[in-house]
């Protein structure tokens, strides 16, 4: 049987939710009782065999209902036939007998048939040996008590069966969340790899041209630097191969289009495209742009391209109003600020879940950067500072 568990993330379930055994088990507390009372009350009253007989034909049928809920159901609601017959008050079989229809309709079992049954024993009892003794009033008495147990024990169940299904769900969606994390996370590091290879097999390439420049313009007789010469573009060669290796590990099962493979490879330089792209699909862009005129290490420039690409993409899916983007160096730092008004509803077709974000923050810290995302005042704002040297920034 499935139980249901607390939930520090929404309200608490009930204890009867939480222990689906304890309102089956006090009902038949309960039962004992009104079967230990009435035993008590027939030796009291000095009663002959047959009341405490059918008394406890009552009791039997409950402690059966325990193993077998319909035929104990059957023999506790048929004591009150006995009972009736030896001209007893029939109130504490009835008391019976409800409390296990309770019981047996909670565990799942058809309430209309289990009230049908009850019910059915009872009127028959009343109306003949019975003889309609107390009247119409004990009649429905009778009526509406095997009703009221047979409903509430069917009424606590569904409530019960829909908190289950309530954190079913919940627990689906957590799961489904984190999944959904993963892959962005997965796609984001795949994305990496791709530039960070493009970007190494580039200089890779630059540093053998130099190396075999520099091994064409030895003199005579530099043997040795020769040979190192020739060992420093093996060595590249070797890093080429073993990058294309590990890149083609990192990206199986991925699936990248002919057109995003054949890309350029993200750079500072590419910025002022990026914002006219956007610009392009209704997005008011107020750019302020200016790249470093030192040496920038490529792989900070594709991150700095990814961060401002994946803030714009924010601003235009759940801002209102002019992005800003401020691109420039200041105190040895490229400093990336993308800054946008919140809207209240999201624009266009999926509100988005926020894992874009995510993937951000996994590349910025590839890059040894520091990422800051703050919402205030009604603005978003996405902070990042790299070294121009990929360096850590503290």
């Amino acid at each position: 049987m499935v139980k249901a568990q607390n939930s520090q993330d929404g309200p608490v379930a009930p204890l009867w939710v939480r222990r689906p055994e304890v309102p089956h088990r006090i009902a038949y507390a309960v039962a004992a009782l009104a079967f230990t009372g009435q035993i008590v009350a027939a030796v009291l009253r000095g009663s002959d065999w047959p009341t405490a007989l059918s008394v406890l034909l009552a009791g039997g049928g409950v402690a059966l209902s325990w193993w077998r809920p319909w035929a104990g159901l059957v023999v506790t609601s048929a004591a009150s036939f006995a009972v009736t017959a030896v001209g007893h008050d029939p109130l504490s079989v009835w008391m019976m007998a409800v409390l296990v229809l309770f019981s047996v309709t909670l565990r799942g079992k058809q309430p209309l048939v289990g009230t049908g049954i009850v019910a059915a024993f009872f009127l028959g009892a009343f109306m003949t040996v019975g003889g309609f003794r107390g009247g119409a009033v004990v009649g429905a008495a009778a009526l509406f008590s095997a009703v009221a147990g047979g409903a509430t024990g069917a009424a606590l169940r569904i409530h019960r069966e829909h908190w289950w299904t309530l954190e079913e769900r919940a627990e689906s969606a957590i799961a489904t969340r984190e999944i959904e994390a993963t892959r962005r996370v997965t796609e984001e590091r795949l994305r990496i790899a791709r530039d960070l290879h493009d970007v190494i097999g580039h200089q890779v390439a630059m540093l053998s041209l130099h190396l075999g420049a520099a091994e064409i313009g030895l003199p005579e007789g530099a043997e040795s630097s020769r040979e190192a010469l020739v060992s420093a573009r093996s060595s590249a060669r070797t890093v080429v191969v073993e990058t294309q290796r590990i890149l083609a590990l990192l990206r199986l099962g991925d699936d990248v289009s002919g057109d995003e493979a054949l890309r350029p490879t993200p750079a500072l330089s590419g910025l002022e495209g990026l914002v006219a792209s956007f610009e392009s699909i209704g997005l008011d862009v107020r750019p302020s742009i200016s790249i470093p005129e030192g040496f920038v290490e490529p792989s900070v420039g594709v991150t700095v391209y990814r961060v401002v690409q994946e803030a714009l993409t924010n601003a235009y899916r759940h801002g209102e109003g002019a992005a800003t983007v401020d691109v420039r160096e200041r105190d040895g730092r490229i400093c990336v600020t993308v800054e946008n008004p919140v809207s209240p509803s999201p624009r266009g077709f999926d509100a988005g879940s926020g894992l874009g974000l995510v993937g951000m923050r996994e590349r910025v810290e590839s890059s040894s950067g520091r990422l800051t995302i703050d919402s205030h005042g009604g603005r978003f704002r996405v902070h990042a500072e790299f070294s121009p040297l990929g360096a850590v920034v503290r």
